[in-house]
Protein backbone atom coordinates (compact mmCIF):
# COMPACT_ATOMS: atom_id res chain seq x y z
CA UNK A 1 0.00 0.00 0.00
CA UNK A 2 1.36 3.38 -1.25
CA UNK A 3 0.42 6.55 1.07
CA UNK A 4 0.67 9.66 -0.62
CA UNK A 5 0.18 13.09 0.76
CA UNK A 6 0.68 15.79 -1.93
CA UNK A 7 -1.11 16.59 -5.52
CA UNK A 8 2.08 16.00 -7.09
CA UNK A 9 2.69 12.21 -5.48
CA UNK A 10 -0.88 11.31 -5.99
CA UNK A 11 -0.97 11.91 -9.61
CA UNK A 12 2.65 9.67 -10.06
CA UNK A 13 1.24 7.03 -8.21
CA UNK A 14 -1.81 6.79 -10.13
CA UNK A 15 -0.40 7.64 -13.06
CA UNK A 16 0.26 3.58 -14.38
CA UNK A 17 -2.61 1.63 -11.95
CA UNK A 18 -4.59 -0.79 -14.05
CA UNK A 19 -8.08 0.38 -14.33
CA UNK A 20 -11.07 0.43 -13.59
CA UNK A 21 -10.18 2.65 -10.27
CA UNK A 22 -12.53 2.54 -7.48
CA UNK A 23 -12.38 5.57 -5.04
CA UNK A 24 -13.33 5.41 -1.40
CA UNK A 25 -13.22 9.30 -0.25
CA UNK A 26 -13.18 9.27 3.91
CA UNK A 27 -12.59 11.96 6.58
CA UNK A 28 -11.04 8.77 8.62
CA UNK A 29 -12.12 7.21 12.13
CA UNK A 30 -12.59 4.05 9.72
CA UNK A 31 -15.16 1.35 11.08
CA UNK A 32 -16.97 -1.35 9.64
CA UNK A 33 -19.03 0.88 7.27
CA UNK A 34 -15.92 1.85 5.62
CA UNK A 35 -14.56 -1.19 5.17
CA UNK A 36 -17.41 -2.31 3.25
CA UNK A 37 -16.70 0.08 0.83
CA UNK A 38 -13.35 -0.77 0.35
CA UNK A 39 -14.44 -4.84 -0.42
CA UNK A 40 -16.99 -3.19 -2.69
CA UNK A 41 -14.30 -1.44 -4.50
CA UNK A 42 -11.80 -4.11 -4.31
CA UNK A 43 -14.50 -6.30 -5.83
CA UNK A 44 -15.62 -4.09 -8.95
CA UNK A 45 -12.08 -2.29 -9.77
CA UNK A 46 -8.24 -3.32 -10.31
CA UNK A 47 -6.89 -0.29 -8.34
CA UNK A 48 -8.78 1.15 -4.71
CA UNK A 49 -7.96 4.36 -3.40
CA UNK A 50 -8.59 5.69 0.01
CA UNK A 51 -9.14 9.80 0.78
CA UNK A 52 -8.12 10.36 4.51
CA UNK A 53 -9.31 14.25 4.92
CA UNK A 54 -11.52 16.07 7.46
CA UNK A 55 -12.61 18.72 5.75
CA UNK A 56 -13.08 22.37 7.18
CA UNK A 57 -15.07 23.31 4.69
CA UNK A 58 -18.55 21.25 5.57
CA UNK A 59 -18.29 22.32 9.63
CA UNK A 60 -20.55 24.93 10.41
CA UNK A 61 -18.88 25.20 13.88
CA UNK A 62 -15.15 25.33 14.46
CA UNK A 63 -15.69 23.53 18.07
CA UNK A 64 -17.54 20.38 15.79
CA UNK A 65 -14.52 20.07 13.59
CA UNK A 66 -11.97 19.90 16.18
CA UNK A 67 -13.91 17.67 17.87
CA UNK A 68 -14.36 15.62 15.19
CA UNK A 69 -12.19 11.84 15.97
CA UNK A 70 -8.76 10.82 14.17
CA UNK A 71 -6.65 8.55 14.00
CA UNK A 72 -4.51 8.42 11.17
CA UNK A 73 -2.03 5.36 11.92
CA UNK A 74 -5.34 2.94 13.13
CA UNK A 75 -6.81 4.57 9.69
CA UNK A 76 -4.06 3.37 7.68
CA UNK A 77 -3.78 -0.12 9.59
CA UNK A 78 -7.51 -0.76 8.02
CA UNK A 79 -6.73 0.39 5.03
CA UNK A 80 -3.70 -1.94 4.68
CA UNK A 81 -6.04 -5.03 6.08
CA UNK A 82 -8.54 -3.99 2.78
CA UNK A 83 -5.96 -4.58 0.13
CA UNK A 84 -6.49 -0.61 -0.67
CA UNK A 85 -3.30 0.38 -3.12
CA UNK A 86 -3.50 3.96 -2.48
CA UNK A 87 -4.30 6.22 0.27
CA UNK A 88 -4.00 9.62 0.21
CA UNK A 89 -3.29 12.32 2.99
CA UNK A 90 -3.16 15.82 2.44
CA UNK A 91 -3.23 18.41 4.74
CA UNK A 92 -5.21 21.28 4.87
CA UNK A 93 -3.02 23.41 2.48
CA UNK A 94 -2.88 20.72 -0.45
CA UNK A 95 -6.56 20.71 -1.12
CA UNK A 96 -7.09 24.26 -0.40
CA UNK A 97 -3.83 25.80 -1.26
CA UNK A 98 -3.33 29.66 -0.52
CA UNK A 99 -5.67 31.76 -2.05
CA UNK A 100 -8.30 28.94 -2.99
CA UNK A 101 -11.32 31.14 -3.79
CA UNK A 102 -14.28 28.89 -5.17
CA UNK A 103 -16.98 27.05 -4.16
CA UNK A 104 -19.17 24.37 -5.73
CA UNK A 105 -22.44 25.03 -4.58
CA UNK A 106 -25.51 22.37 -5.73
CA UNK A 107 -28.77 23.90 -6.21
CA UNK A 108 -31.95 22.21 -4.70
CA UNK A 109 -31.33 18.77 -3.40
CA UNK A 110 -28.55 20.68 -1.11
CA UNK A 111 -31.16 23.38 0.82
CA UNK A 112 -33.78 21.38 2.86
CA UNK A 113 -32.84 18.75 5.62
CA UNK A 114 -29.25 18.52 6.15
CA UNK A 115 -28.92 21.80 4.59
CA UNK A 116 -31.13 23.79 6.10
CA UNK A 117 -29.75 22.48 9.52
CA UNK A 118 -26.42 23.00 8.64
CA UNK A 119 -26.00 26.20 6.43
CA UNK A 120 -23.06 25.75 3.72
CA UNK A 121 -22.15 22.09 4.26
CA UNK A 122 -22.77 20.92 1.34
CA UNK A 123 -20.96 23.70 -0.41
CA UNK A 124 -17.99 22.49 1.43
CA UNK A 125 -18.60 18.79 0.41
CA UNK A 126 -19.36 19.51 -2.90
CA UNK A 127 -16.20 21.62 -3.31
CA UNK A 128 -13.82 18.86 -1.80
CA UNK A 129 -15.24 16.06 -3.79
CA UNK A 130 -15.28 17.77 -6.63
CA UNK A 131 -11.17 18.55 -6.40
CA UNK A 132 -11.03 14.58 -5.31
CA UNK A 133 -12.60 13.32 -8.36
CA UNK A 134 -10.33 16.05 -10.47
CA UNK A 135 -7.56 14.69 -8.40
CA UNK A 136 -7.99 10.87 -9.36
CA UNK A 137 -9.92 10.66 -12.07
CA UNK A 138 -11.55 7.75 -10.76
CA UNK A 139 -14.67 5.27 -12.69
CA UNK A 140 -16.62 4.65 -10.11
CA UNK A 141 -16.76 6.19 -6.40
CA UNK A 142 -18.37 4.84 -3.20
CA UNK A 143 -20.38 6.31 -0.39
CA UNK A 144 -22.66 4.71 2.53
CA UNK A 145 -26.69 5.10 2.07
CA UNK A 146 -26.51 6.28 5.46
CA UNK A 147 -25.95 9.93 3.90
CA UNK A 148 -28.54 9.42 1.56
CA UNK A 149 -28.92 13.52 0.55
CA UNK A 150 -24.83 13.50 0.30
CA UNK A 151 -25.22 10.48 -2.02
CA UNK A 152 -27.24 12.97 -3.97
CA UNK A 153 -25.64 16.27 -3.87
CA UNK A 154 -22.58 14.69 -5.58
CA UNK A 155 -24.30 12.69 -8.08
CA UNK A 156 -26.19 15.97 -9.14
CA UNK A 157 -22.30 17.65 -9.00
CA UNK A 158 -21.11 15.00 -11.01
CA UNK A 159 -23.68 15.04 -13.58
CA UNK A 160 -23.80 18.78 -14.04
CA UNK A 161 -19.84 19.35 -13.97
CA UNK A 162 -19.92 16.30 -16.65
CA UNK A 163 -17.44 14.20 -14.05
CA UNK A 164 -17.83 10.69 -15.79
CA UNK A 165 -16.74 9.38 -11.97
CA UNK A 166 -20.12 7.03 -11.45
CA UNK A 167 -21.15 7.60 -7.72
CA UNK A 168 -22.47 4.41 -6.16
CA UNK A 169 -24.29 4.34 -2.98
CA UNK A 170 -23.58 1.21 -1.02
CA UNK A 171 -25.93 -0.22 1.96
CA UNK A 172 -25.57 1.14 5.24
CA UNK A 173 -24.08 -0.79 7.95
CA UNK A 174 -25.36 -1.06 10.95
CA UNK A 175 -24.74 -2.30 14.83
CA UNK A 176 -26.46 -5.79 15.88
CA UNK A 177 -29.32 -3.23 17.35
CA UNK A 178 -29.58 -1.19 14.31
CA UNK A 179 -27.50 1.98 15.16
CA UNK A 180 -25.76 3.13 12.26
CA UNK A 181 -22.26 3.10 12.01
CA UNK A 182 -20.82 6.66 12.45
CA UNK A 183 -17.48 8.07 13.33
CA UNK A 184 -19.43 10.41 15.61
CA UNK A 185 -20.91 7.81 17.74
CA UNK A 186 -18.05 7.12 19.98
CA UNK A 187 -19.16 10.75 21.36
CA UNK A 188 -21.79 9.32 22.87
CA UNK A 189 -22.03 8.10 26.92
CA UNK A 190 -23.06 4.75 27.73
CA UNK A 191 -26.62 6.15 28.17
CA UNK A 192 -27.08 7.95 25.04
CA UNK A 193 -25.69 4.75 23.05
CA UNK A 194 -28.11 2.60 24.45
CA UNK A 195 -30.79 5.24 23.36
CA UNK A 196 -29.47 6.35 19.94
CA UNK A 197 -31.33 3.05 18.46
CA UNK A 198 -34.38 4.50 18.42
CA UNK A 199 -33.52 6.49 15.14
CA UNK A 200 -33.81 3.15 13.91
CA UNK A 201 -36.55 1.88 15.73
CA UNK A 202 -38.70 5.08 14.23
CA UNK A 203 -37.69 4.51 10.96
CA UNK A 204 -39.09 1.37 10.64
CA UNK A 205 -42.72 2.50 12.61
CA UNK A 206 -42.84 4.64 9.53
CA UNK A 207 -42.04 1.93 7.29
CA UNK A 208 -44.42 -0.36 9.28
CA UNK A 209 -47.35 2.36 8.46
CA UNK A 210 -46.52 2.56 5.00
CA UNK A 211 -45.99 -0.94 4.47
CA UNK A 212 -49.96 -1.71 5.81
CA UNK A 213 -50.99 0.82 3.41
CA UNK A 214 -50.76 4.24 4.70
CA UNK A 215 -49.92 7.12 2.20
CA UNK A 216 -50.09 10.04 4.34
CA UNK A 217 -46.87 11.93 4.81
CA UNK A 218 -48.19 13.76 7.93
CA UNK A 219 -49.25 10.20 9.70
CA UNK A 220 -45.96 8.70 8.55
CA UNK A 221 -43.59 11.52 10.43
CA UNK A 222 -46.12 11.37 13.39
CA UNK A 223 -45.03 7.98 13.08
CA UNK A 224 -41.85 8.42 13.90
CA UNK A 225 -41.93 11.61 15.87
CA UNK A 226 -44.18 9.16 18.59
CA UNK A 227 -41.50 6.68 18.57
CA UNK A 228 -38.72 9.04 19.65
CA UNK A 229 -40.81 10.93 21.81
CA UNK A 230 -40.82 7.27 23.78
CA UNK A 231 -36.86 8.12 24.44
CA UNK A 232 -36.01 10.86 27.03
CA UNK A 233 -32.96 11.42 25.78
CA UNK A 234 -33.61 11.77 22.48
CA UNK A 235 -33.97 15.60 20.85
CA UNK A 236 -35.58 15.35 17.12
CA UNK A 237 -33.95 17.84 14.84
CA UNK A 238 -36.28 17.24 11.82
CA UNK A 239 -38.19 13.68 10.87
CA UNK A 240 -38.67 13.81 6.65
CA UNK A 241 -40.83 11.56 4.33
CA UNK A 242 -39.78 13.48 1.21
CA UNK A 243 -39.35 12.64 -2.74
CA UNK A 244 -36.58 10.41 -3.30
CA UNK A 245 -35.63 12.23 -6.17
CA UNK A 246 -36.02 16.23 -5.49
CA UNK A 247 -36.08 16.11 -1.37
CA UNK A 248 -39.32 17.48 -1.33
CA UNK A 249 -41.35 17.06 1.17
CA UNK A 250 -44.68 14.93 0.68
CA UNK A 251 -48.23 15.33 1.94
CA UNK A 252 -49.42 12.43 -0.01
CA UNK A 253 -46.83 8.90 -0.96
CA UNK A 254 -47.32 8.28 -4.44
CA UNK A 255 -49.27 5.03 -5.28
CA UNK A 256 -46.96 3.57 -7.76
CA UNK A 257 -43.32 2.42 -6.87
CA UNK A 258 -41.76 6.28 -6.84
CA UNK A 259 -39.10 6.70 -4.45
CA UNK A 260 -39.68 7.84 -1.14
CA UNK A 261 -37.30 8.77 1.46
CA UNK A 262 -37.61 8.85 5.02
CA UNK A 263 -35.37 10.31 6.86
CA UNK A 264 -34.13 12.12 10.22
CA UNK A 265 -31.54 13.67 12.91
CA UNK A 266 -31.51 13.33 16.62
CA UNK A 267 -29.57 14.73 19.29
CA UNK A 268 -28.09 12.55 22.08
CA UNK A 269 -26.40 15.74 24.30
CA UNK A 270 -24.02 17.13 22.31
CA UNK A 271 -23.81 14.23 19.27
CA UNK A 272 -26.21 14.55 16.44
CA UNK A 273 -27.09 11.38 14.72
CA UNK A 274 -28.82 11.24 11.39
CA UNK A 275 -30.57 7.86 9.40
CA UNK A 276 -32.73 6.90 6.94
CA UNK A 277 -35.01 4.28 5.29
CA UNK A 278 -35.80 4.13 1.08
CA UNK A 279 -39.00 3.27 -0.22
CA UNK A 280 -39.65 0.54 -1.75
Amino acid sequence: MLVTRSRVDLRAALADRPRPLGLVPTMGWLHAGHRSLFQRARADDETTVATIFVNPRQFNEAADYQRYPRNEDRDLAICEEEGVDVVFVPGVEEIYPPGFDTTVSVGGLARPLEGAARPGHFDGVATVVAILFDLIDADRAYFGQKDAQQVMVIRQMARDLAIPTEVIACPTVREPDGLALSSRNVHLTPTERAAAPVLRRALLAARAGWESGERSGSALRRAMADMLAHEPLATPAYVSVADGRTLAELEELPADDAPVLLSLAVRFGATRLIDNEPLP
